[in-house]
């Protein structure tokens, strides 16, 4: 059993989960430490394209998240039975960067793993909390307060530059949901222009996959804006002088009930690569942009006064082009209590 601890994990066995022995102890000096350490989770991974396996130690921590408030860290290395240990590499991007952070927006919180998952399936499942404990109990909403993410896998992935780090996919389950699709052809955004994506698929309960490449201008900054009749705009992007994606809802609607909500959330890009792949899950309250493969995650929660209808592509300092695109209406799956959920 991982057993959190104020500040950091406790680790203990039992031969009939009645009498308990203490192994071990991890996390002092390691990782995030602005708050207290709470919903550990502790799953050997697959190491993805070989046959290779690293343990993995979920840990979330409220306060101290990337953004301020709730996050979900994470450490890779290797378990015994007895002790954890962090996987020299791992050590090192630590010293580096002081914690690695599942999802860098500011509302995915207190997540979890499947336990049963057949052996013939072998993926590791994950939801979390779509919440941040800064403003989860004033959130405007009414009679449900706070949703859960959509279900994620979770994929352990070795790379030159990083290191280990863990990737965050939408389960392929999530296309049952999708009724009319569009394709959207290639077009080019001149500099300093938007472009707003005409589709018959709403803006709103909506799932978008777009693939940019980068210009080649050592100056740039482009993304996605969701907009509605209000003026309220939500904007996804990448800075390109920096190399950072970053979420901005500073103008997304409403957020009078905090003065912790707005802000814009940011992210150093992993991947290297001249494309960038951007996938959005876009509902009435959120919005989960999972980038380049889900090597990027960031999740934040929206609440527009109306419902966002345009999506529109932005480029600045230099011209864009998206090379193609697709989007689906989603399907909803709620049904009154008592009655059979159906996909």
């Amino acid at each position: 059993m991982a057993l959190s601890a104020t500040d950091h994990i406790q680790f203990w066995g039992s031969p009939d989960l009645k009498q308990w022995r203490h192994l071990s102890d991890f996390g002092q000096g390691w990782g995030a430490h602005d708050g207290v350490w709470e919903c550990p989770d502790l799953v050997e991974m697959p190491v993805e394209g070989g046959p290779e396996t690293r343990w993995v130690l979920i840990q979330n921590l409220n306060p101290g998240g990337p953004q301020g408030g709730s996050g979900t860290q994470y450490f890779v290395g290797d378990f015994d039975g007895v002790r954890f240990t962090l996987d020299d590499g791992f050590v090192r991007t630590m010293q580096q960067e002081g914690a690695v952070w599942l999802d860098a927006g500011r509302d995915n919180y207190a997540g979890v793993t499947w336990s049963g998952v057949p052996a013939e399936d072998g993926r590791t499942l994950f939801i979390g909390w779509m919440g941040n404990w800064d403003y989860a109990q004033d959130v405007p909403t009414h009679p449900w307060r706070s949703a859960m993410t959509l279900p994620r896998q979770l994929v352990l992935t070795r790379t030159d530059a990083a290191g280990y780090r863990m990737h965050s996919r939408p389960v392929v389950e999530l296309q049952a949901l999708r009724t009319r699709t569009q394709v959207i052809e290639p077009v080019t955004i001149p500099a300093d222009t938007e472009v707003t994506l005409l589709t018959d698929v709403p803006v709103m309960q909506s799932e978008w996959l777009l693939e940019f490449e980068l210009p080649d201008s050592v100056s740039y900054d482009f993304g996605v804006e969701l907009g509605n009749e209000f003026g309220e705009r939500y904007r996804f992007g990448f800075d390109g002088d920096d190399g950072q994606l970053y979420s901005d809802r500073t103008a997304s609607g409403d957020f009078s009930f905090s003065a912790e909500f707005p802000g814009v959330h940011r992210a150093a890009r992993l991947s290297p690569d001249r494309r960038l792949s951007l996938h959005l899950f876009i509902d009435a309250a959120s919005v989960e942009a999972f980038v380049d493969g889900g090597a990027n995650v960031l999740t934040d929660t929206v609440f527009p006064t109306a419902p966002f209808t345009t999506l529109s592509v932005y480029a600045r300092d230099a011209d864009l082009r998206l090379l193609h695109g697709q989007a689906w209406a989603l399907k909803s799956i709620w049904n009154p209590p008592g009655t059979p959920t159906t996909f």
